[in-house]
């Protein structure tokens, strides 16, 4: 008997082939099983409630019977019996117990199948009566029938409600909810404690062990393997690099600013708006029609012409007229208004001759002018290819060419133009443009906004975008003082970065972030990577009217020496008067904007001839660079399209503040402890009368009754303190006069007179 036994023992086991057959099989109907249910269970809750009426039918299996089910009409009921039936949105652990068991059979990771069975149970279980707890409050209640964790967890949550009530319901639930996570993930506790307990540190750098000889010429190097920049942990002393450019970079590695932000985005095209009901063709019949109204008009005051040509634009269509010989330009010229006159045609303007043809242009006015979208001009070619430092689009030609150009190499940008005829809109695009080419780490601006509601939609941008005063709260600068101190601070950077070009015997800043990009240039001995500073002032003539020669004179220092250290003025006015724009001012800034004005006095203001007074306004505008002028409509991009790209950028991480420029203390910031009332300032008596006839302790108003620059104006204010005349600065706001009655002013006048 026992042999036999033992004969038949090893005949009846399983041999390893057939165990290992029969492993693969049950990992793959086990995998199946487990799609087909997450298959049917995500489906069933959307198509429940058309399906429900199905359980009951006579002739569920009919063909004539539809279900939406994704699994069909098995995958519905057996979806109905896991959510529900039993466990409402519980049951979606379902799938994942069964793909489990698949890995396992499969041998595609090694599971415990206890305790995968028992975690999955406890979290269908768990989920039901949560699920079913939070939404038994909301509309949400009867969703799947018996409600979001289905019969099961219905029931169950009534009976602990009676039981513990709504507030130990709840807690319960949370705490095995908790519970069944840490089980779930055994490391989350102990994860959770150590970032509660003990901020995580980074992983300190291997400590290099420095050549006790280092090439005073190449850097150094240990072992013959260069170290990148910067070094912070040695044990023993090293030699800074020297400031020399050596034949060979020093370091291995190229340092990159981008590092501290590297998930940063650039702004997608998907935030603007296309506006193609806004964007229309020149019909050929209008363009016919103007061909021959003006031939008519020029040939009633015998002007022949050859031929005549057509180049449509978004809101102007250039005519080229070729004259017959024997025709004087002057002759065209004089006809401008009558030409207008014929065509009753607004705008209208006479380029005699057009650069580098043989013909006259005649600008005329489209019917139904097309706007430009931002969107299409920062999608073409022209934008997204150029290989431009600070890269800017601003719009359409007269021919229809998208028009991109770089800062850069203009250097500086003067924008003027009436109220309410694109100039805002301009400085917009301007900065969009930057925005969408340029990384935080190379790009800041200076936001100079007086009037306080053009730029400050910009704000949210301050700890990726803007440069500040240390100190300051806000990154829009709106009052005057402050404006006066950051213009003179950035000539303090302007030169600092100069001395730093020359230490480095680099010409520009292009040449010196490229240089200390490839890590020649030591940061021990004060370089830094330097990024572009781009100052935007929305209206300078506040600022002239106010503070004159302060803001005049370090704009122009900028204007004539910044360009090489990468700091860019772009200056816009809706006054342009000569005595905003004056030419000091003029002659620092070569490239100008010049949107719609009134007279031809503004025109030549602006751009030293006639034209923007011929404007048609809403964008239009002439754009005088490099010696030639060019007509282009402005690109439009509207104020919800700015604050979705500003939303866009400041929900990315950040920098911790924004970009600070050096400290600056002017003479006027001394106090009134120092104030000397026996040295006080020859107008300082009518200052005085003047506060108290006014009751208003404001610098500003000493500066435009007495024609004061700021500064002495807050001398005198600060002497003015000392005398207790008016009381101490609080904030923006105007100080307070403490002398009410003018006999008691001239007898503390005559007091400091003794």
């Amino acid at each position: 008997m026992a042999k036999k036994k033992k004969k038949e023992g090893p005949e009846s086991a399983p041999t390893p082939k057939g165990r290992e057959a029969w492993r693969l099989i049950s990992g793959i109907i086990f995998g199946i099983l487990g799609v087909y249910t997450f298959v049917a269970l995500t489906s069933y809750i959307f198509t429940w409630t058309h399906d429900q009426n199905m359980i009951t039918h006579p002739n569920l299996f009919s063909s004539s019977v539809q279900v939406e089910n994704g699994g069909g009409k098995i995958g519905f009921l057996w979806a109905h019996f896991l959510m529900g039936r039993l466990f409402g949105l519980g049951a979606l652990i379902i799938p994942f117990f069964f793909l489990a068991i698949s890995f396992f059979c499969l041998k595609i990771k090694k599971i415990n199948l206890v305790r995968v069975a028992l975690l999955s149970l406890f979290g269908c279980i768990i989920l039901s009566v949560l699920s079913s707890f939070i939404f038994s409050f909301s509309s949400l209640s009867k969703w799947l029938g018996y409600g979001v964790g289905g019969s099961y967890g219905h029931h169950v949550n009534q009976y602990l409600i009676t039981l513990l009530g709504l507030t130990g319901t709840g807690l319960l639930l949370v705490m095995l909810f908790v519970v069944w996570l840490f089980a779930l993930f055994p490391g989350m506790p102990s994860v959770i404690w150590s970032r509660l307990i003990h901020p995580v540190k980074p992983k300190p750098e291997p400590k290099p062990e420095p050549d006790p000889e280092p090439d005073p010429d190449s850097g150094f190097e240990l072992d013959g393997d260069p170290i990148p920049f910067p070094v912070t942990e040695v044990e023993e002393p090293i030699e800074p690099i020297d400031d020399r450019d050596p034949e060979e970079g020093s370091l291995e590695s190229v340092y990159d600013p981008k590092l501290d932000l590297p998930n940063y985005q650039f702004p997608t095209l998907s935030l603007l708006e296309e506006y193609k009901d806004r964007v229309f063709e020149v019909p050929a019949e209008e363009l016919e029609k103007n061909n021959k109204r003006i031939v008519k008009a020029l040939s009633n005051y015998g002007i022949n012409i050859e031929k005549i040509r057509n180049r449509p634009g978004p809101t102007v269509t250039l005519y080229e007229i070729y004259p017959a010989p024997g025709v004087r330009i002057a002759q065209i010229k004089s006809l401008e208004d009558d030409i207008a006159l014929s065509l009753a045609a607004r705008g209208l303007r006479i380029i005699a001759p057009i650069p580098g043809t043989n013909a006259v242009g005649i600008e005329v006015a489209n019917d139904h002018p097309s706007v430009v979208p931002m969107r299409t001009v920062l999608d073409s070619p022209k934008f997204r290819d150029a290989k431009y430092e600070l890269p800017i689009v601003i719009g359409k030609t007269i021919s229809n060419e998208v028009l991109a150009f770089d800062l850069a190499k203009m250097p500086h940008l003067l924008v003027a133009g009436a109220t309410g005829q694109g100039k805002s809109v301009g400085l917009n695009a301007i900065i969009t443009s930057l925005l969408y080419r340029m990384h935080p780490s190379a790009l800041k601006f200076v936001l100079v906004d007086p009037k306080q509601v053009e730029l400050s939609i910009y704000a949210k941008l301050e700890k990726h975008f803007l440069a500040k005063m240390e100190g300051e709260e806000q990154a829009i600068l709106t009052d005057t003082q402050k404006v006066v101190y950051t213009l003179k601070s950035l000539v303090d950077l302007m030169e600092k970065r100069i001395s730093l070009l020359s230490k480095a015997g680099q010409r520009n800043i292009l040449d010196y972030n490229n240089k200390f990009l490839l890590r020649k240039l030591n940061p021990n001995n004060g370089h830094e990577y330097m990024p572009y500073i781009v100052v935007v002032i929305d209206e300078f003539a506040d600022l002239i009217m106010t503070a004159g020669k302060e803001v005049e004179l370090p704009i122009t220092r900028l204007a004539q020496k910044a360009r090489a250290v990468g700091i860019h003025l772009i200056v816009a006015t809706q006054r342009p008067d000569v005595k905003v724009i004056t030419g000091l001012i003029k002659a620092n800034f070569p490239a100008r904007i010049a949107f719609k004005v009134v007279s031809i006095v503004d025109s030549r203001t602006i751009i030293d001839i006639k034209g923007a007074n011929q404007l048609i306004g809403r964008g239009d505008m002439l754009l005088s660079m490099n010696g030639e002028l060019t007509r282009v409509q402005c690109a439009w991009i509207d104020t919800p399209e700015v604050e979705r790209i500003t939303e866009f950028i400041s929900d990315q991480n950040s920098y911790g503040s924004a970009y600070f420029l050096p400290e600056y203390c002017g003479e006027e910031e001394s106090g009134v402890a120092d104030v000397d009332l026996k040295r006080r300032d020859p107008l300082f008596d009518e200052a005085a009368r003047l506060v108290v006839q006014f009751q208003q302790g404001s610098t500003s108003l000493i500066q435009r009754r007495m024609n004061l620059g700021y500064n002495r104006a807050g001398r005198i204010m600060d002497q003015l303190e000392a005398a207790g005349i008016v009381g101490p600065q609080e904030g923006s706001k105007a100080r307070q006069v403490m002398i009410t009655d003018p006999s008691s002013l001239e007898r503390i006048i005559t007091s400091l007179g003794e």
